[in-house]
């Protein structure tokens, strides 16, 4: 198995246990960048262990114990790693229904509003979510043919194009005219309907017989035909059995197929509690389709399309009375629509519009936001190369690919921006300049449903405006990031010691694996000089700094003075989560502070708050003075000592002005650590009690 796989199959596994286990799963699956969760008991997912997985870049808690982990890229990985555990064999296990349950399902029934608002946009979302490859790829093939169409090699929009060129429009045409049948079987899907009635009732007013009558020349009696003036499109009523019913091309519509299946729902459930059980197959999807095949041609059908006109002709007008407004507008509500799932109505609208004036004009503006939200994800980017921050580096550099190449943002979203408050704003001031510059320079539109990438800027016209649009928007955002920071100054105060304190312990550990091999040659006869060395030390000076030598069963000694207390009470999560070691913290008496142990000094950080020592026979000491003193920039702090130098047991490290470290509002907690405790035996703190300098802290067992 590789690496990679392997890295897989252990997030895997521990996303399993964050969840509460395979029996805590109803159900489980996935979109392009998230793991959707049906839950027993939402309260037994772990969602703090969640989030810190290397892996998961946000967690997202929804109502009814549904539980979203944004994974990015890579999720559909991840998703077949979980699924193929022994432990989810079976797959998600059924929710046992006590009486109890069924009287708390009746009730939830009624559980507010806001329920059933998640509900309704998570049926938009599970409608259209299957379907995003499939539109991604439709808009990468239309994004070809304008490339070579803008650099003269075809006429791509010539009425007498040749037989090829009609075959790549139906390459990308095939999604968006049978988007309503492929909508319909996926809401049915969604709403526990047999999907394929779902399809076959939105299919039957697709055919050539019911679209036949949409054209006048067909001489089938009893159609007229008017046209919309504001949109330019063509309405036809037939008379049908003595009833009007109004002609639509159902091409491209999503409202129709999603009105229709919910009401699909209520009929095709309702005959199932009717009909025996045996007789299910024949009678309830045959039924289902008599009843909702006329209900949709006659009712539903009219009702999306006017539904979707209407709005259409509303953002029409406002497009072409108020253009600025309307360009502002749609890039500085996407940033906060998408996050919520709201955005799929305007996503729908897009689509009507393609499919009925030809053109969209949403997608243009929305490409400022798009853009504006890359930029504040490369702004992040560029600040974590700058602060050697590799965690927040792998996630950015991910994030924005995924937007760049593929126009997808919810990385960015869940794995960054959401994150860090600070963010939004700037972002929102690239959406403002990307909207600014479409309204006056006219609006940008689009023929077809792309996604706002790089590999998508063709398809927008007039390129040029967009091109402006959307550079703007990405610079703007991401200098406003970059030069203003996502963090605050206390924030970035407090990761740049964690980093240290990280890069300290790993320069310990390559010191070790350095020199290695001479350690274990040489380590019988280092650890009898350094004990003696340490023995003839101690002799020479104070009885307060005996020697401690680093050999199995070692005590580790105080570097200070005070009172001893657990990693846990010390204030410091990046110590307490034991990440750097087990050890312990010292409420300091005085500034004095030492060395705990024989070995080389392998890091000072520059501000003296720090200090990682490597013992001769591999025992790594971190020496960490006050919870955020990085910040003082040295003030207050007189190092003695230097990198690479080789210090006894009570040698002085540094002379610490603990008054200078209070006035500055730090608490003055001293931390020791053993960084490579994972690969000793044992790590056992001694704490509850005051100590002196070298007064014996830390017991190691190699």
């Amino acid at each position: 198995m590789s690496t990679a796989a392997q890295g897989t199959e252990a997030l895997a596994e521990a996303i399993l246990r964050g969840v509460g286990g395979p029996g805590n799963i109803e159900s489980l699956t996935h979109c392009a960048t998230r793991l959707r969760f049906q839950l027993h008991d939402g309260t037994k997912a772990d969602q703090a262990a969640l989030d810190a997985l290397g892996g998961v870049m946000a967690t997202v808690p929804q109502s009814g114990d549904r539980l979203q982990i944004v994974i990015g890229g890579a999720v559909a990985n991840v998703h077949s790693a979980i699924m193929n555990l022994p432990a989810m064999r079976a797959g998600g296990s059924p929710r046992p229904q006590s009486d109890a349950d069924v009287k708390a399902a009746a009730r939830a029934k009624g559980r507010g509003r806001y329920a059933m608002v998640d509900n309704f946009f998570e049926y938009l979302s599970d409608s259209f979510r299957p379907l995003m490859g499939v539109l991604l790829g439709s808009s990468l093939i239309i994004a070809i043919a304008s490339v070579l169409d803008a650099v003269g090699l075809v006429d791509f929009r010539a009425a007498d194009k040749s037989a090829s060129w009609v075959f790549v429009d139906a390459m990308w045409r095939s999604v968006l005219y049978f988007l309503p049948i492929m909508v319909a079987y996926n809401a049915a899907k969604k709403l526990k309907v047999d999907p394929w009635v779902g399809a076959a009732v939105m299919a039957a007013v697709m055919t050539p017989n019911f679209t036949g009558m949409l054209n006048p020349k067909s001489g089938i009696p009893g159609v007229t035909c008017t046209t919309n003036g504001t949109l330019g499109t063509q309405e036809c009523v037939a008379h049908v059995f003595g009833l009007p019913m109004q002609l639509n091309d159902y091409g491209g519509q999503v409202f129709v197929p999603l009105l229709m299946v919910g009401v699909l729902a209520l009929v095709y459930k309702g005959l199932q509690r009717i009909f025996p059980e045996t007789v299910h197959l024949v009678f309830v999807p045959f039924f289902s389709m008599l009843i909702m095949i006329p209900v949709t041609a006659f009712l539903i059908g009219p009702m999306g399309v006017w539904a979707g006109n209407g709005l259409g002709e509303g953002l029409s007008w406002l497009n072409s009375n108020a253009p600025i407004v309307f360009a502002i507008l749609i890039p500085l509500l996407y940033p906060f629509l998408v996050p919520l799932g709201l955005h799929w109505p305007l996503n729908a609208l897009m689509l009507v519009n393609i499919n009925t004036i030809g053109y969209d004009f949403i997608q243009g503006p929305m490409g400022a936001w798009n853009f504006a939200c890359f930029g504040a994800t490369a702004g992040v980017l560029l600040l974590s190369i700058r602060h050697r921050e590799k965690e927040m580096r792998q996630t950015a550099t991910g994030a924005l690919a995924a937007g760049l190449f593929g126009g997808i943002s919810e990385p960015s979203l869940y794995g960054i921006h959401l994150r860090f408050k600070r963010i939004y704003p700037r972002m929102l001031v690239g959406c403002l300049v990307g909207g600014v510059i479409v309204g006056v320079l006219g609006g940008v539109d689009t023929n077809a449903f792309a996604f706002t990438s790089l590999l998508t800027i063709p398809v927008f016209s007039p390129t040029a405006t967009y091109l402006i649009a959307i550079t703007a928007a990405f610079v703007i955002s991401m200098a406003l990031v970059y030069f203003s920071d996502y963090l605050t100054p206390e924030q970035r105060a407090a990761a740049t010691a964690e980093r240290d304190a990280a890069e300290a312990a790993a320069a310990t550990a390559e010191s070790v694996s350095v020199s290695e091999p001479a350690e274990a040659a040489d380590r019988e006869l280092v650890t009898v000089g350094a004990t003696a060395t340490a023995t003839a030390t101690a002799t020479s000076k104070t009885a307060a700094a005996p020697a401690v030598t680093a050999t199995p069963g070692t005590e580790l000694a105080a570097p200070v003075a005070g009172r001893v207390i657990a990693l846990d009470e010390a204030g410091d999560p990046v110590f307490a989560s034991r990440a750097l070691g087990e050890g312990v913290g010292i409420e300091p008496a005085d500034g004095h502070v030492v060395a705990p142990v024989d070995g080389e000094l392998v890091t000072v950080v520059d501000s003296g708050h720090a200090f990682g020592i490597r013992t001769p026979d591999g025992i790594e000491v971190l020496i960490h003075v006050g919870i955020d003193t990085v910040q003082m920039k040295g003030a207050g702090f007189d190092v003695r000592v230097a990198s690479g130098q080789q210090v006894k047991a009570g040698d002085l490290l540094v002379e610490v002005d603990l008054d200078a470290v209070r006035a500055a509002g730090h608490p003055t907690v001293t931390l020791m650590t053993v960084t490579n405790t994972a690969e000793l035996a044992s790590v056992v703190p001694h704490t509850g009690r005051p100590v002196a300098v070298g007064d014996p802290v830390v017991t190691v067992t190699r």
